[in-house]
């Protein structure tokens, strides 16, 4: 596979997290020696088995309504331990900023009082619920799961790109894409120490129960979906059955007197812990929008009331607003009195005169963003845009400045893909998914890497064509440079508190064939009789396709924002 190599070269100013020039990084070197005794027809009959492996398992995402098999790169993307433990440490700094930002704005305002952020940016977000306001979580966690979005940029630092803590998805790929590539290259992968990912869903029960109101000692935990519709239903399903919870749409649950009920064939049973993949619009249709058929009446009463945790807490999407992402360093300073581990991306405040004056004479040279947008939607790249397109957003700018933020062109790092048969350099993102518990904040190790396939694309969204690679966090030294060194040490793990070994993982359940859109509309037409104890398919569908607008299938919140 030497030969695969020859021609391959890094774009532009980006940095390349496998080659240095032609100097081959550290982190990379057992992995290029293990490919190199792999013939290429070795090579191409295994990519077109991991290809077909994932269809066949259902590993799927939506685009416009079409389940397609979500591109998996055979290339690992390799992290060292050294590097980890920056992002760990840096992630878990960010959520516990978020935390005490959410449980500061819904309730004293302290930071409004203290000057650190204005209150209108707060209140003029789209995600801010006045319904949220008050509601305090048992054991006062807001953020369960959260995906802090990264990128390396051309100096190989990892900045913060966004924060993710309302329902982000993508975990169910790591968990799926470790467990293929492990098959695809068994020798490759048994010759590298990577940290484990198998223990997520253990790692998020637990949380989840710690979230229990008090004085439930056994609590229920149900994951709650908006049905096989949606996107992200893959993933919805697999942590369900990984987690041994009941999946469970709007239509399976009750609110009774204050307290939330599950519908079973032994009849009515309590519910403690609801695992939402739902967004906060369609949650409740008591205080939120009126005709939603997606959740359930009475929700949010239930858990003003103390009786049900929500996880994550209604009203988080204020922590993913782009302008509020603007104000982070200066939080972790007020609310932790620490300096950032990891940087933002240099960010200019459109709705600030003098940087939206700045900001409208440079647009061609500025990468554009809505403040609310996911999925890669809405973003315009200046230096790729035609002069018509900018004219167009020269106008919504003067129309909405508050909507829109703007950043420097960030060449994304760039990682060796195999596509369309050869070796070449892609742009990559990388999402860690952290679990609080209340006690402590844990990083899976890993997180989900994006790529950009097409060539040059700097958007790594699976709604633009984009694709995942497994992502190995090294726990120590090689087999090889064991080999090399005896003296180096095996045992060592960054992480202060040792992973448990996890059970075996069962294979996912097939995801549902999508059905033909004149079937679909008939069925719409026809679900009243067959569904007397809730409402028409035909408008849950119609509710769970708008819970996606805007939201690439395959990773992000909630359809998803990928």
């Amino acid at each position: 596979m030497d030969a695969m190599f020859e021609g391959y070269a890094s774009r532009g100013d980006a940095y390349d997290e496998m080659f240095d020039g032609s100097r081959l990084r550290p982190p990379y070197r057992r992995l290029r020696s293990s490919l190199s005794e792999m013939t290429t027809p070795d090579l191409v009959s295994r990519v077109e088995a991991l290809q077909a492996t994932y269809l066949d398992q259902g590993v799927t995402f939506d685009i416009g309504g079409e389940e397609r098999a979500f591109p998996l790169d055979i290339l690992p993307r390799v992290i060292e331990m050294d590097t980890w433990a920056t992002i760990d440490k840096g992630v878990q700094q960010r959520v516990k900023t978020l935390e005490k930002l959410l449980a500061d704005v819904y309730d004293a305002g302290e930071v409004f009082t203290d000057g650190v952020i204005p209150r209108e940016v707060i209140a003029t977000s789209s995600h801010f619920h006045r319904a949220a306001a008050g509601v305090r979580p048992p054991n006062g966690v807001r953020v369960h799961v959260s995906g802090i979005d990264l990128i390396r940029d051309n100096a190989g630092e990892f900045r913060v790109l966004e924060d993710n803590a309302r329902v982000p998805s993508g975990v169910s790929y790591v968990m799926t894409n470790r467990r293929a590539i492990t098959a695809a290259l068994p020798e490759t992968t048994a010759e590298h120490r990577i940290r484990p990912v198998a223990s997520y869903p253990q790692r998020l029960l637990a949380a989840l129960r710690a979230a229990a109101p008090g004085g439930v000692t056994d609590p229920t935990v149900v994951v709650l979906t908006p049905g096989v519709y949606n996107g992200a239903y893959f993933e919805h399903a697999l942590l369900a059955r990984t987690m041994g919870v009941e999946l469970v749409e709007g239509r399976d649950l009750e609110c009774r007197r204050g307290r939330v009920m599950m519908r079973t064939t032994k009849g009515l049973e309590p519910v403690h812990v609801i695992y939402r993949r739902i967004d906060d619009e369609f949650l409740d249709p008591v205080h939120f929008r009126a005709d939603s058929v997606l959740g359930c009446p009475g929700l949010i009463d239930a858990a003003r009331a103390g009786n049900v945790t929500l996880a994550n807490a209604v009203g988080n999407g204020v922590a993913d607003d782009k302008l509020v992402y603007t104000y982070m360093p200066d939080l972790i300073r007020y609310y932790l009195d620490e300096d950032p581990i990891l940087a933002n991306v240099d960010t200019w405040r459109v709705g600030e005169p003098e940087a939206r004056e700045e900001v409208l004479e440079r647009l061609d040279e500025l990468v554009l963003k809505p403040v609310d947008g996911s999925g890669g939607k809405g973003i315009v790249i200046g230096p790729a845009a035609s002069r018509a397109e900018l004219e167009e957003l020269r106008a919504k700018i003067l129309q909405d400045p508050r909507a829109w933020i703007a950043q420097p062109v960030v060449q994304l790092s760039t990682v060796p893909t195999y596509v369309d048969g050869k070796l070449g350099a892609r742009h990559v993102d990388l999402r860690p998914f952290a679990v609080n518990d209340g006690e402590r904040v844990w990083v899976l190790p890993g997180g989900l890497t994006r790529v950009a396939l097409a060539e040059g694309e700097l958007i790594v969204n699976s709604s633009r064509g984009g694709g995942s690679k497994d992502t190995w966090v090294l726990a120590g030294p090689t087999q090889s440079d064991l080999d090399a060194d005896p003296e180096s040490d095996p045992d060592a793990d960054p992480d202060p508190e040792p992973e448990p070994d996890p059970a075996p993982e069962p294979e996912p359940d097939p995801a549902p064939e999508p059905e033909p859109q004149q079937e679909r509309e008939h069925r719409a037409a026809h679900a009243g009789p067959e569904m007397p104890s809730g409402p028409a398919l035909g408008g849950m569908q119609a509710q769970a396709e708008q819970q996606q607008q805007g939201r690439s299938a395959s990773t992000g919140r909630e359809g998803s924002r990928c």
